[in-house]
């Protein structure tokens, strides 16, 4: 048998001490989930039987080994409680960073209690003996600190330490050592992330643990029942209203919230939305909640060669793109409820002033210098190439991507130097271009990093874990002076004595643009950015983790040569990439939602932006599925959260004149007060560090909470009895309906036009929650008259998600590419003409694809069949020349062929443009391209020596004799 596990995977032991108490031997592989042997369910760990079949369950792995011991039954309950109840819990109570969740530990210390009076009635969790569920338990509490710091669990220290001294633990321990296993290693255990996607059992409807649900109500503490009796009163709070203009505050949370500006030259995504501007949208709002003075800032990022390359694709000026583009962004962030408080452009004279000014401060401090370095030329095009207007193959060991562009790999993430290209080739005319010299800027990067290094020892505290990981690399590693300069003509011009004809590459011209933008928003702009000594200003960055460098190195190393107090980013929120469906969004194969296309499907900008902060790719990449939309929208909104709402308001409609009654509260009301407490706790925490996947989830466990009290107290049964339970229903409904403003305040930034139709529906105006004592309090009291009430929300059917699956789908696959290639190249030709006819069409397809600069995944295929339908020519017009017959387009009518001087003027023209083109393929370096044309070529000069009786000149090369 073979174990293939992760290292320090927790389940991975209790593999080995299944195997070795059931005397079997087995191999331990440690891998990841990108090795092959497990490739077919990428879930760690597995047991491989010698037969070949793997065990993917430990439960599963347990019930083999061990088919028949002691009370099998009670064995196989404490096997599945193991599995889906403590580890979660453990799972959640261990994690660190953004996955600390501060409701775990309640949970934990009650499933404690219960393993150590289990222990109390017997030695073993299934009898008198122990069993694979010990082993199961054990192997989850092996962990260092999982039970540090616990108290009055005297039989639960006894088992452990039973169990830890025998003699098969005591050697499985010396092949994985307790100190190496950690929760943390769940989250690289399988394809979803680990235990941690797993919701805690108090608020997950699965049926197998609805009865531990039922009971959580003894985790309560005595502190946060009398916390909830107390705070439920209410309290009248004066509206206060936003400044028009927005400026740090002395003695106030002071919050600066940037999203990295998008390129101005393509339509945005669903991944380019959450990964940058709604997250930072959903922050904002979340912090305008809070009563922190909050400002929001974004724009498009609009000078370098990306714009230069649209702009030549659409046969416009670069100025016409930024205009046309800005527009579109504009437009699609209006529909999906971004709320920024300015967003701009950088291409403005603000911009300019702030960048050239930045320059020459670095400058005078000392941090520029002056280098000539090897740039690309392209002779045809008669200019330098910047980075984006080349592209050839990846020079990072272990790469190899064909399509890098110059300054990054797309595949590994890398940076790159231009001049660094295998086979570079220029984007515009695809010739190969020569390196000259040409003095360039440069920031000295070395010369800032001491006081870089310092500065991100002390602020990465906020930042996370993949900004933290990027940076503290690129440190290791070692900084290098940075190229700011480019010879280009569309940019900010460098103000510096011979460097007029250049401008600043977008890297660093881009950043200052968040400066800038803020300085259209207002002229008191440096309150933000250069603050006084008794203001502090938190700088929130969103990002996807492409753009880190960048925010984490390159800006606030130039704003730390400039040393004049500048704010420095406190916080940088990036995400890791969302893919569509099981591949990639691409515009240009109609594969994946992009901006302008979401308000096309009917589907409201709510629902989307609820699903798209669902599946934000906060730890790892994740995937928009139709499916997973359709069911969130059904059963998280629908079914849950508007189910609830609705049924609240409407009974107060029906049943007390719409008028919020009278409310006597009961422990069970304190109880569900007191769990709400938690989750709006956890929520609060949860978003305070931007996890919003996390802030979600808690929102959903008020509305679940509320709708399994509303179930078990059946005010519509109670409505109909006596007096006393007409009161009781009246407490219920009034409970309830407090339940769903703070459902509304909670879902704002989320979704604030479903969040302003509930707070109408209830009659209620907007209200701030208090971050630092997050508790439900009274906010509908006795008498409140509410509004009219309606469904929140609509069922997706399966048939418009199937309809919307195809439509987004694309237009090819690599099966239809396939197919198609087949049966292309499969044609059989009776005349060359026809085989000619075939070449040209297409070619031109090919042609047009290339001009419109689709993906290469796209044109390759089609590459691939103009290659095959030319070898096909070849091989008929060698035949014909073997057979003595002389190549021709058309049928013979005649058994001799007549020598035409316009066929040899022909044949000379095909000549003269086939050998051109297979230098030019020759240049690029690649045979497999380059050798079918020159079989064609050959073909084309060996018709021209039949038709006119002149030999083939000699190629220089003789075979050898055998």
């Amino acid at each position: 048998m073979i174990i293939y596990t992760n290292e320090g995977n927790p389940f991975g032991l209790k593999l080995l001490l299944l195997v070795k108490f059931a005397g079997k031997e087995a191999v331990l592989k440690k891998v990841n989930l990108n090795d092959p042997a497990i490739n077919a369910v990428k879930q760690l760990p597995i047991l491989e039987l010698d037969s070949g079949k793997q065990l993917f369950s430990t439960d599963a792995a347990a019930r083999f080994l061990f088919p028949k011991e002691g009370n099998t039954d009670l064995r196989n309950q404490w096997l599945e409680w193991s599995t889906i109840l403590l580890a979660p819990a453990l799972a959640h109570n261990m994690g660190v960073g953004h996955r600390a969740d501060p409701n775990a530990l309640p949970l934990l210390n009650f499933l404690v209690k219960k393993l150590d009076d289990r222990l109390q009635e017997s030695p073993f969790l299934a009898g008198e003996k122990i069993t694979s569920a010990d082993l199961s338990v054990w192997s989850l509490l092996a962990p260092d600190g999982t039970l540090k710091n616990a108290q009055n669990i005297d039989n639960l220290i006894n088992w452990y330490r039973k169990i830890k001294t025998m003699k098969e633990v005591e050697e499985i321990l010396k092949i994985q050592p307790l100190n190496e296993l950690s929760f943390g290693s769940l989250k690289d255990s399988n394809k979803f992330g680990g235990l941690h996607h797993i919701v805690l059992p108090h608020i997950d409807d699965q049926s197998s643990i609805l009865a531990e649900t039922n009971r959580i109500t003894e985790t309560i503490s005595n502190e946060e029942f009398e916390i909830a009796k107390d705070s439920f009163i209410f309290v009248d709070k004066p509206e206060t209203k936003e400044p028009r203009t927005v400026l740090p505050k002395k003695n106030e949370r002071n919050v600066l919230i940037t999203s990295a500006l998008p390129y101005v030259n393509n339509v945005p995504h669903l991944g380019n939305i959450i990964g940058c501007v709604l997250s930072a949208d959903i922050f904002a709002r979340y912090s305008r909640l809070c009563g922190y003075n909050t400002l929001y800032i974004c724009g498009t990022d609009e000078y370098g060669t990306a714009t230069e390359n649209k702009a030549l694709a659409e046969n416009l000026t670069p100025k016409e793109i930024c205009d046309k583009y800005f527009e579109l962004h504009n437009a699609i962030y209006r529909w999906f409820g971004i709320g920024f408080d300015y967003f701009g452009r950088t291409t403005t004279k603000e911009q300019t002033e702030v960048v050239q000014n930045a320059f020459e401060e670095i400058n005078r401090a000392g941090f520029i210098q002056r280098e000539s370095v090897e740039q690309l030329l392209c002779q045809k095009c008669d200019r330098f190439l910047a980075d984006r207007f080349v592209e050839g193959t990846c020079p990072h060991p272990g790469c190899g991507y064909e399509d890098a562009r110059g300054d990054q790999c797309d595949k590994c993430g890398k940076l790159v130097n231009a001049t660094e290209l295998i086979r570079p080739r220029c984007k515009v005319c695809n010739t190969t271009p020569v390196i000259k010299l040409s003095e360039q800027l440069f920031l000295d990067l070395p010369k800032i990093e001491p006081k870089l290094h310092d500065w991100v020892e002390i602020s990465d505290v906020g930042w996370t874990h993949n900004a933290k990981v990027i940076t503290r690399s690129w440190l290791k590693e070692g900084l290098k002076p940075r190229c700011i300069t480019r010879d280009l003509k569309w940019g900010i011009p460098v103000p510096l004595k011979g460097f007029e004809s250049k401008v600043f590459y977008v890297w660093f011209d881009a950043p200052y643009g968040y400066v800038s933008i803020t300085k259209r928003y207002t002229k008191e702009y440096l309150q933000w950015w250069q603050p006084n000594n008794d203001v502090k200003v938190e700088l929130f960055q969103f990002m996807a983790k492409d753009n880190v460098p960048f925010h984490s190195v390159m800006f606030p190393a130039s704003l730390l040569a400039i040393d004049k107090g500048h704010t420095l980013v406190s916080h940088i929120m990036a995400t890791e990439y969302l893919n569509y469906e099981d591949g990639k969004f691409s515009k240009s194969r109609g594969i994946g939602v992009f901006g302008n296309d979401a308000q096309d499907t009917g589907i409201p900008a709510d629902i989307w932006r609820f699903y798209l902060a669902c599946a934000r790719p906060e730890g790892q990449d994740s995937s928009f599925s139709w499916n997973d939309l359709g069911a969130r929208n059904n059963s998280d909104l629908l079914n849950n959260l508007g189910n609830f709402v609705n049924r609240a308001a409407v009974f107060c409609e029906k049943n007390f004149n719409s008028q919020i009654p009278q409310m006597n509260l009961t422990n069970e009301e304190i109880q569900l007060l007191a769990l709400v407490n938690r989750e709006i706790k956890g929520y609060v925490h949860s978003l305070e560090k931007a996890r919003l996947r996390d802030g979600i989830r808690h929102i959903l466990s008020v509305s679940r909470h509320g709708n399994q009290y509303m179930q078990s107290q059946q005010p519509w049964v109670l409505i109909k009895g006596t007096d006393d339970q007409k009161s009781r229903a009246a407490t219920i409904i009034g409970i309830c309906c407090n339940l769903s403003a703070t459902l509304g305040a909670l879902l704002f930034p989320y979704m604030p036009n479903t969040a302003r139709t509930i707070f109408d529906q209830l009659n209620v105006k907007q209200w701030h929650i208090e971050p630092d004592s997050p508790v439900q309090r009274m906010i509908l009291r006795p008498g409140h008259k509410i509004g009219k009430p309606a469904p929140l929300f609509a069922k997706i059917e399966q048939t418009r998600i199937d309809e919307l699956k195809k439509k987004f789908g694309g237009v090819q696959t690599s099966e239809n590419n396939s197919i198609q290639k087949s049966e292309k190249t499969k044609m059989q030709f009776t005349t060359i003409a026809e085989a000619e006819e075939a070449i040209k069409i297409q070619g031109d397809k090919v042609r047009t694809l290339k001009t419109n600069k689709v993906e290469k995944a796209v044109w390759q295929p089609e590459v691939d069949i103009l290659l095959e339908l030319k070898k096909q020519l070849a091989v008929m017009q060698q035949s014909q020349v073997s057979n003595g017959i002389a190549p021709q387009s058309k049928p013979s009518t005649t058994d001799k062929p007549s020598v035409s001087a316009d066929k040899v003027k022909e044949l000379e023209e095909k000549i003269a443009k086939q050998g051109e083109k297979v230098r030019e393929l020759k240049a690029a370096g690649d045979a497999s391209v380059w050798k079918p044309e020159v079989e064609i070529l050959l073909a084309f000069k060996k018709e021209l020596s039949t038709l006119t009786g002149v030999p083939e000149p000699a190629t220089g090369k003789s075979k050898k004799k055998k």
